[in-house]
């Protein structure tokens, strides 16, 4: 679901201080941007940012990015940032499929992935944000041991995930198919809007965490 166009709404962003802007330019030098070497995680596909911004505050230790493609969407994130600015956060308007553009080998620690569309056609398989072509590269930007952590309430899509990870080299450290009732990976489990959403609905919280 997307929210309605927002008039001026990519101005807005354009001006905005926790965007960065020009994000290729910053390539292998993410650092220098939140000026410290501490870890990066990344989550492709924020919407208004709860998650991340939860995040942040709950871990000032490690920087963050926020990915997210539409611009209405962002912009709800950024309100939320003028409210309660976290400097180690910032925000970048892009589309996922641009990220070893944006990010050198190595450079990023974690990836978070939150109830991402399903593109439920065969055809648009590969623009799954799980899929084999996405999972090579996140295998590019994060680091050896780094992980990846996925949550969705899409059966077919938590399938088909799983299904992609050996094609593609990866494997499971954890899989849960009822995240709010699994006593080991509900533990400090930080919800999005999207999963507070469907679990109130009584919907099944579906999560795995990955690694090479």
């Amino acid at each position: 679901m997307r929210l309605r166009n927002v008039t001026g709404s990519r101005e807005m962003i354009a001006d905005s201080k926790y965007v960065v802007h020009n994000p290729q330019e910053h390539k292998g030098k993410w650092s220098e941007v939140f000026e410290n070497d501490r870890p990066i995680h990344i989550e492709i596909g924020m919407g208004k940012g709860r998650f991340m911004m939860d995040l942040a505050a709950a871990n000032p230790q490690i920087n963050y990015i926020g990915i997210e493609k539409y611009s209405t969407v962002l912009l709800r994130a950024i309100q939320k940032m003028e409210e309660n600015e976290l400097p180690n956060l910032v925000f970048i308007r892009m589309d996922a499929e641009e990220i070893c553009d944006v990010f050198a080998k190595d450079e990023i620690s974690k990836i978070y992935l939150n109830f991402s569309d399903p593109w439920p056609k065969d055809r648009h398989a590969k623009r799954r944000l799980p899929s084999k072509e996405f999972l090579a590269r996140y295998n590019e930007i994060l680091i050896p041991d780094g992980r990846l952590e996925f949550k969705t309430d899409n059966t077919d899509l938590f399938d088909f995930a799983l299904e992609e990870l050996e094609p593609a080299g990866w494997k499971a450290e954890a899989v849960t198919r009822d995240l709010h009732h699994d006593e080991v990976l509900s533990q400090g489990n930080i919800m999005t809007e999207y999963e507070e959403k469907f679990s109130s609905m009584g919907n099944p919280i579906y999560k795995y965490i990955i690694y090479r």
